[in-house]
C-alpha cells in the first residue's frame, strides 16, 4: 500500500510538472527572442532620424557608431540621382529580402548564418526607401534560456522529490496502523487476550482499530463470564461441602460416621482436582488492556455477603473495612472473587467454629492491599505454606487456595505475604499493583510481619448482614 501510494503520487506529480514546465520553458524561449529583436528594433530606430536628413556616408557611419550597434548594423541606401546603391557595413541579408522590404515598406526578419537579421525600412528625404539591417546572433536569442530551463528543471525535480516524500509519510501513516492491526489480530489469535490496537491513523483504520478493540474486549468479557460461572459453580460446591464436613465431624464414632467423613474427604479431593485442572487449562484473561479490571471493594462486599451466612451459623464475628468507595484493580472480577473465596474457605476449613476473621482493603498510592486475617492458631511455617501454594501439596491441604491467590497477585506485578495478625492468627496480604503506577515496594515473599497490638483499624461485631 505504501509503495503503491508513492508510485501514484510520483506519476501524478511528474505529469503535472511536465504539463506546466514544458509550456513555461517555451514561453521563456519566446520571451528571450522577443527581447533580442526588440533591442534590434530600438537600434534601427536610432538611425532613422539621421537617414531622413542626410545620406552622406561619413555622417551616417558616425551615426551608426554612436548608436552602439557596431558591426551588427548595416545601412542599405538605394540608387538616387545618378548615385549608385550603397551599403554601409557588412551585408548579411540576401538582395531579394532587401528588395521585398523596400517594396512592402514594413519590417521583416530573415535567417542568416549564425543567427537572424532585422530588416527595417526607413524613408529618406528624397522619398526613396533605405533598409537598416541589424544582425541578431543566435547567442543573443537564447541568452538566459538555458538558465531558466535549468531553474524550471530544478523546481520540477524538487516538487517531485517533495511529493514522493509527502506520499511516503502519508503511506507510513496509513500502513503503520494497518500493520499494528494485523499484529494485534495475530496476537489475539495466538491467545494473547490483552492485545489491543492504538486507535489512531486515518479515519477508516481508526474505526477498524476501535472495532477490533471492542471485539477483543467482548472476547475477554465472554471468557470472564465463563470463568465467573465456573467460580460460582465451585463456590456452590465448596460451601455445602464445608457444612457437610463440619456436620460429619459431629457425628461421633462408628463405622457409618467414619464412612461419611471419608466420603466427604474424597468428595473434597475430587472437587479440588477438578478446580485445579480447570485452572491449569484455562487461558489467561487478566490483561492490562481496555476492558480488564474490576472494583475490588464491590467484589469484597459481594463475597462477604455470601460467606456471612455461614459465619453466622458458626457463631463467628467478622468485619470488613475499606470498601466504602470504589477501588479499581487490574484483574478480572472472577479472579478476585476466586482468590477471596479461597482465603475465606481456608479460614472456615482450618479454624474452629466461633473464630473471628476480617477482610480489609487499603487503596494506597502505589498498591492496593487486601488483607484477610483471622484469630485462629496461625501458620507456624509461612515459607512452607507458600511452597504449598506453589503446588507441592501437604497433608490436609492441597495448596490450591494460595496458588489461586499467588497467580492473581503476580499477574499484576504484586505478591502475597503471610504473617501474624493482631487477632493472634494468620494474616494474608495480597499486594495488587494498579495499572499505570510504579512498582510496588514489597519485602521478601512469605516473611512473617508482626504488628503491635492497638494498631489495627479493625473492630469486630457480632455477625451482621451487609447493606
Amino acid at each position: 500500500m505504501r509503495w503503491a501510494l508513492v508510485k501514484v503520487c510520483l506519476a501524478v506529480t511528474t505529469m503535472v510538472v511536465v504539463a506546466f514546465a514544458v509550456p513555461l520553458g517555451l514561453v521563456v524561449k519566446e520571451m528571450a527572442r522577443d527581447r533580442a529583436f526588440s533591442n534590434a528594433e530600438r537600434e534601427a530606430a536610432a538611425v532613422a532620424p539621421a537617414l531622413s536628413i542626410t545620406t552622406d556616408r561619413d555622417q551616417l557611419e558616425r551615426v551608426v557608431a554612436s548608436a552602439g550597434a557596431g558591426s551588427r548594423m548595416t545601412v542599405h541606401l538605394p540608387a538616387d540621382g545618378g548615385r549608385a546603391a550603397l551599403d554601409l557595413g557588412r551585408r548579411r541579408a540576401a538582395d531579394p529580402d532587401i528588395r521585398t522590404v523596400r517594396r512592402l515598406g514594413r519590417a521583416s526578419t530573415t535567417t542568416v548564418p549564425g543567427g537572424s537579421t532585422l530588416l527595417q525600412p526607413v524613408a529618406l528625404g528624397s522619398g526613396a526607401i533605405a533598409v537598416v539591417e541589424v544582425y541578431v546572433p543566435e547567442s543573443e536569442v537564447t541568452n538566459g534560456v538555458g538558465t531558466a530551463w535549468a531553474v524550471l528543471a530544478a523546481v520540477g525535480l524538487a516538487l517531485i522529490i517533495g511529493s514522493v516524500a509527502v506520499a511516503d509519510r502519508l503511506g507510513v501513516r496509513m500502513v503503520r496502523p494497518a500493520r499494528r492491526l494485523v499484529e494485534g489480530a495475530r496476537e489475539l489469535g495466538e491467545g494473547e487476550l490483552g492485545a489491543r490496537v492504538p486507535e489512531d491513523g486515518p479515519t477508516e483504520l481508526r474505526l477498524a482499530a476501535t472495532a477490533f478493540n471492542a471485539m477483543a474486549d467482548q472476547v475477554v468479557q465472554l471468557l470472564a463470564n465463563e470463568r465467573e460461572l465456573a467460580a460460582d459453580l465451585s463456590h456452590r460446591l465448596r460451601t455445602p461441602l464445608t457444612v457437610l464436613r463440619l456436620n460429619a465431624a459431629s457425628l461421633g464414632g462408628g463405622p457409618a460416621a467414619e464412612q461419611t467423613r471419608a466420603a466427604v474427604a474424597q468428595l473434597e479431593r475430587e472437587v479440588d482436582t477438578i478446580i485445579r485442572t480447570a485452572r491449569e487449562a484455562k487461558p489467561q484473561t487478566a490483561a492490562a488492556g481496555p476492558g480488564a479490571g474490576c472494583d475490588a471493594a464491590e467484589v469484597v462486599r459481594e463475597r462477604m455477603e455470601f460467606w456471612s451466612a455461614l459465619a453466622e451459623d458458626e457463631g463467628r464475628t467478622w468485619r470488613v473495612a475499606g470498601v466504602d468507595r470504589p477501588v479499581r484493580v487490574p484483574v478480572a472480577r472472577a479472579d478476585l472473587a476466586a482468590a477471596l473465596d479461597a482465603l475465606l474457605g481456608n479460614v472456615f476449613r482450618h479454624t474452629a467454629e466461633g473464630t473471628a476473621f476480617a477482610v480489609d482493603v487499603h487503596n494506597g498510592e502505589d498498591a492496593v492491599i487486601v488483607l484477610v486475617s483471622d484469630a485462629g492458631p496461625g501458620i507456624s511455617d509461612p515459607e512452607a505454606a507458600m511452597a504449598r501454594g506453589r503446588g507441592s501439596g501437604h497433608t490436609g491441604s492441597t495448596g490450591l487456595g494460595l496458588d489461586i491467590v499467588r497467580r492473581l497477585a503476580e499477574s499484576t506485578g504484586g505478591d502475597v505475604r503471610i504473617g501474624s495478625s493482631v487477632l493472634g492468627g494468620t494474616e494474608v496480604r495480597i499486594w495488587l499493583q494498579p495499572a499505570g503506577r510504579g512498582p510496588v515496594g514489597r519485602g521478601r515473599r512469605g516473611t512473617v510481619r508482626r504488628r503491635r497490638p492497638g494498631k489495627s483499624v479493625l473492630a469486630f461485631n457480632r455477625p451482621r448482614s451487609l447493606p
